[in-house]
Protein backbone atom coordinates (compact mmCIF):
# COMPACT_ATOMS: atom_id res chain seq x y z
CA UNK A 1 0.00 0.00 0.00
CA UNK A 2 1.03 3.36 -0.84
CA UNK A 3 0.85 6.11 1.69
CA UNK A 4 -1.57 8.81 0.91
CA UNK A 5 -0.23 12.11 -0.10
CA UNK A 6 -1.00 14.82 2.31
CA UNK A 7 -1.91 18.11 0.85
CA UNK A 8 -2.08 20.95 3.22
CA UNK A 9 -3.44 23.94 1.38
CA UNK A 10 -4.98 26.97 2.99
CA UNK A 11 -4.94 30.69 3.24
CA UNK A 12 -1.69 32.34 3.99
CA UNK A 13 -1.32 35.30 6.29
CA UNK A 14 -0.90 37.68 3.39
CA UNK A 15 -4.21 36.70 1.83
CA UNK A 16 -5.95 37.06 5.19
CA UNK A 17 -4.50 40.52 5.65
CA UNK A 18 -5.70 41.63 2.20
CA UNK A 19 -9.25 40.40 2.91
CA UNK A 20 -9.24 42.06 6.33
CA UNK A 21 -8.06 45.36 4.86
CA UNK A 22 -10.80 45.21 2.20
CA UNK A 23 -13.46 44.70 4.89
CA UNK A 24 -12.08 47.62 6.92
CA UNK A 25 -12.05 49.91 3.88
CA UNK A 26 -15.62 48.98 2.93
CA UNK A 27 -16.77 49.51 6.53
CA UNK A 28 -15.02 52.90 6.68
CA UNK A 29 -16.64 54.04 3.43
CA UNK A 30 -20.05 52.86 4.66
CA UNK A 31 -19.56 54.65 8.00
CA UNK A 32 -18.54 57.86 6.20
CA UNK A 33 -21.65 57.72 3.99
CA UNK A 34 -23.94 57.12 6.98
CA UNK A 35 -22.37 59.93 9.02
CA UNK A 36 -22.39 62.47 6.18
CA UNK A 37 -26.02 61.60 5.37
CA UNK A 38 -26.96 62.11 9.02
CA UNK A 39 -25.13 65.44 9.19
CA UNK A 40 -26.77 66.59 5.95
CA UNK A 41 -30.23 65.59 7.23
CA UNK A 42 -29.72 67.38 10.54
CA UNK A 43 -28.51 70.50 8.72
CA UNK A 44 -31.62 70.47 6.51
CA UNK A 45 -33.77 70.05 9.63
CA UNK A 46 -32.08 73.05 11.21
CA UNK A 47 -32.73 75.12 8.07
CA UNK A 48 -36.41 74.14 8.17
CA UNK A 49 -36.69 75.20 11.82
CA UNK A 50 -35.04 78.57 11.13
CA UNK A 51 -37.26 79.14 8.10
CA UNK A 52 -40.33 78.46 10.26
CA UNK A 53 -39.10 80.88 12.90
CA UNK A 54 -38.49 83.49 10.23
CA UNK A 55 -42.07 83.08 9.00
CA UNK A 56 -43.57 83.67 12.43
CA UNK A 57 -41.21 86.36 13.73
CA UNK A 58 -42.75 89.14 11.64
CA UNK A 59 -46.20 88.59 13.10
CA UNK A 60 -48.37 91.62 13.77
CA UNK A 61 -51.33 91.60 16.08
CA UNK A 62 -54.51 93.60 16.20
CA UNK A 63 -54.66 96.05 19.10
CA UNK A 64 -58.12 97.33 19.93
CA UNK A 65 -61.22 97.26 17.80
CA UNK A 66 -61.99 97.68 14.14
CA UNK A 67 -63.77 101.00 13.65
CA UNK A 68 -65.82 101.72 10.54
CA UNK A 69 -67.02 105.05 9.22
CA UNK A 70 -70.15 105.26 7.12
CA UNK A 71 -72.15 107.69 5.02
CA UNK A 72 -75.42 106.41 6.54
CA UNK A 73 -75.99 103.67 3.94
CA UNK A 74 -72.60 101.98 3.40
CA UNK A 75 -69.21 101.65 5.08
CA UNK A 76 -66.77 104.15 3.59
CA UNK A 77 -63.61 103.37 5.57
CA UNK A 78 -62.20 101.00 8.17
CA UNK A 79 -59.53 101.82 10.77
CA UNK A 80 -57.64 99.41 13.02
CA UNK A 81 -54.48 99.48 15.14
CA UNK A 82 -51.57 97.05 14.90
CA UNK A 83 -48.46 96.33 16.89
CA UNK A 84 -45.76 93.68 16.66
CA UNK A 85 -46.12 90.42 18.54
CA UNK A 86 -43.45 89.66 21.12
CA UNK A 87 -40.15 89.02 19.37
CA UNK A 88 -41.48 90.12 15.97
CA UNK A 89 -39.30 91.69 13.29
CA UNK A 90 -39.85 95.15 11.83
CA UNK A 91 -42.71 95.39 9.30
CA UNK A 92 -42.77 97.92 6.46
CA UNK A 93 -46.15 99.71 6.48
CA UNK A 94 -45.21 102.34 3.90
CA UNK A 95 -48.04 101.88 1.41
CA UNK A 96 -46.19 103.74 -1.37
CA UNK A 97 -43.03 101.60 -1.39
CA UNK A 98 -42.86 99.69 -4.69
CA UNK A 99 -41.20 96.59 -3.18
CA UNK A 100 -40.91 94.92 0.22
CA UNK A 101 -44.08 96.47 1.59
CA UNK A 102 -47.14 95.17 3.40
CA UNK A 103 -50.07 94.32 1.12
CA UNK A 104 -53.69 94.34 2.32
CA UNK A 105 -56.34 92.28 0.51
CA UNK A 106 -60.10 92.76 0.75
CA UNK A 107 -62.43 89.77 0.32
CA UNK A 108 -66.22 89.45 0.62
CA UNK A 109 -68.89 87.36 -1.11
CA UNK A 110 -68.85 89.58 -4.22
CA UNK A 111 -65.47 91.35 -4.32
CA UNK A 112 -61.84 90.27 -4.15
CA UNK A 113 -59.32 93.07 -4.24
CA UNK A 114 -55.79 91.68 -3.76
CA UNK A 115 -54.15 95.06 -3.07
CA UNK A 116 -56.24 97.81 -1.48
CA UNK A 117 -54.74 101.20 -0.80
CA UNK A 118 -54.24 102.25 2.80
CA UNK A 119 -52.72 104.97 4.94
CA UNK A 120 -50.97 104.70 8.29
CA UNK A 121 -50.65 106.93 11.30
CA UNK A 122 -48.06 106.34 14.02
CA UNK A 123 -49.54 106.61 17.50
CA UNK A 124 -46.39 105.69 19.45
CA UNK A 125 -42.83 105.46 18.17
CA UNK A 126 -40.98 106.95 15.25
CA UNK A 127 -42.93 108.20 12.27
CA UNK A 128 -40.89 106.37 9.60
CA UNK A 129 -43.59 103.98 8.33
CA UNK A 130 -41.84 100.97 9.85
CA UNK A 131 -43.66 99.11 12.61
CA UNK A 132 -41.03 98.25 15.21
CA UNK A 133 -41.10 96.74 18.70
CA UNK A 134 -43.04 98.93 21.10
CA UNK A 135 -44.71 100.97 18.37
CA UNK A 136 -48.42 101.29 17.68
CA UNK A 137 -49.81 102.29 14.30
CA UNK A 138 -53.30 102.77 12.92
CA UNK A 139 -54.12 101.57 9.42
CA UNK A 140 -56.98 103.23 7.52
CA UNK A 141 -58.55 101.78 4.39
CA UNK A 142 -60.77 104.20 2.48
CA UNK A 143 -63.15 102.07 0.38
CA UNK A 144 -64.25 105.03 -1.72
CA UNK A 145 -60.69 105.99 -2.72
CA UNK A 146 -59.77 102.61 -4.30
CA UNK A 147 -59.15 102.28 -8.04
CA UNK A 148 -62.39 100.26 -8.11
CA UNK A 149 -64.46 101.64 -5.22
CA UNK A 150 -65.63 98.97 -2.79
CA UNK A 151 -69.22 99.09 -1.54
CA UNK A 152 -69.70 97.48 1.86
CA UNK A 153 -73.36 97.47 2.74
CA UNK A 154 -75.37 96.27 5.71
CA UNK A 155 -75.00 92.69 6.98
CA UNK A 156 -71.85 92.03 4.92
CA UNK A 157 -69.08 89.76 6.15
CA UNK A 158 -65.67 90.79 4.84
CA UNK A 159 -62.05 89.76 5.42
CA UNK A 160 -58.97 91.95 5.44
CA UNK A 161 -55.69 90.05 5.03
CA UNK A 162 -52.67 92.10 6.15
CA UNK A 163 -49.66 90.46 4.47
CA UNK A 164 -46.22 91.70 5.54
CA UNK A 165 -43.19 90.99 3.31
CA UNK A 166 -42.00 88.37 5.82
CA UNK A 167 -43.90 86.64 8.57
CA UNK A 168 -47.42 85.43 8.91
CA UNK A 169 -50.63 87.12 7.75
CA UNK A 170 -52.95 89.03 10.03
CA UNK A 171 -56.52 88.08 9.15
CA UNK A 172 -59.34 90.41 10.24
CA UNK A 173 -62.87 89.15 9.62
CA UNK A 174 -65.82 91.38 10.50
CA UNK A 175 -69.54 91.64 9.76
CA UNK A 176 -71.33 94.94 9.31
CA UNK A 177 -74.51 95.51 11.33
CA UNK A 178 -77.99 94.82 9.86
CA UNK A 179 -78.59 98.56 9.51
CA UNK A 180 -75.96 101.20 8.87
CA UNK A 181 -77.43 104.31 10.42
CA UNK A 182 -74.48 105.63 12.45
CA UNK A 183 -71.42 107.50 11.25
CA UNK A 184 -68.97 105.54 13.43
CA UNK A 185 -69.42 101.80 14.06
CA UNK A 186 -67.35 99.41 16.16
CA UNK A 187 -67.30 96.20 14.09
CA UNK A 188 -67.39 92.92 16.00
Amino acid sequence: MRPRERREGGITGLETAIILIAFVVVAAVFAFVVLSTGLFASERGKEAVYAGLGKTRGTMELTGGVIASSNGTAITQVTFSVTLAAGGDTVNLRATDPINRTVISYIDANIIDPDVGYTTNTLTGSNDGLLQQGELMTVTIDFTAQSSPITVGANTTFVLEVKPPTGSFLVIQRTTPPAIDQNVIDLY
